[in-house]
């Protein structure tokens, strides 16, 4: 008489005689391969390429009037009046340059804009990485409508592992306990499959790639 055999007991069975079988490794050098393929593009083309593929506006200064020139036509152009910065070093800037912000959470429930810095730039995928060791947080980057990154010219890299490398270097072992990429603004497809901007975040993303903060 043949014994019965369960379905999970076949499966059991069958995973069993697979890790007893010896195989050859398929790839061996699949860890020391490239993940892209080498290019010789400029990172600043490539980056701004890559964010506005993606919907997010790129914008290079090449010091700090150029970019308070750029955000006083941003600010006209969208008639933007809650503007927030929590981080002590734009804060200098802007104050620095006589352009109005609010430096607390007051009425934070009304704002439009949020000003944070960011720990690389991604060339590759034209992403922001970001970490929850700024001054920021994470609320500025995700509640008001409008998100504006302010980076300098030496934390745009190629690839991931080199932003990853600066975050080691910048921090040492005091690594940050959240580290995260932002590409474009926010959105999602989810219901019928018709594209929403700003359904979990900021629906518009500008990155500011300044060459001199002065």
């Amino acid at each position: 008489m043949q014994e019965s055999i369960s379905s999970k007991e076949l499966m059991l069975k069958k995973i069993r005689k697979a890790l007893l079988e010896k195989r050859d490794i398929p790839y061996l050098n699949v860890e020391d391969s490239a993940l892209y393929k080498a290019t010789e593009e400029i990172p600043e083309i490539l980056f701004a390429e890559e964010l506005t593929a993606v919907g997010g506006k790129f914008i290079f200064c090449e010091n700090g009037i150029d970019f308070i020139e750029n955000m006083l036509d941003l600010a006209a152009r969208f008639k933007w009046r809650k503007i927030y910065c929590w981080e002590p070093e734009l804060q200098e800037l802007l104050n620095h340059y006589e352009f109005p912000f609010y430096e607390t959470d007051k009425d934070f429930e009304m704002a439009e804009v949020g000003i944070t810095l960011c720990e690389a730039l991604i060339a590759r995928n034209g992403s922001v990485m970001v970490s929850n060791k700024n001054a920021a947080g994470r609320r500025l980057s995700i509640y008001p409508n409008h998100h504006i990154v302010i980076a300098r010219t030496g934390q745009l890299v190629m690839d991931l592992k080199d932003g990853l490398q600066l975050i080691k270097s910048k921090y040492g072992s005091n690594i940050p306990s959240l580290v995260s990429t932002i590409t474009g603004p926010s959105r999602t497809a989810d219901i019928e499959k018709t594209l929403v901007l700003g359904a979990h975040g900021p629906k518009e993303l500008f990155v500011f790639l300044i060459d001199d903060f002065a």
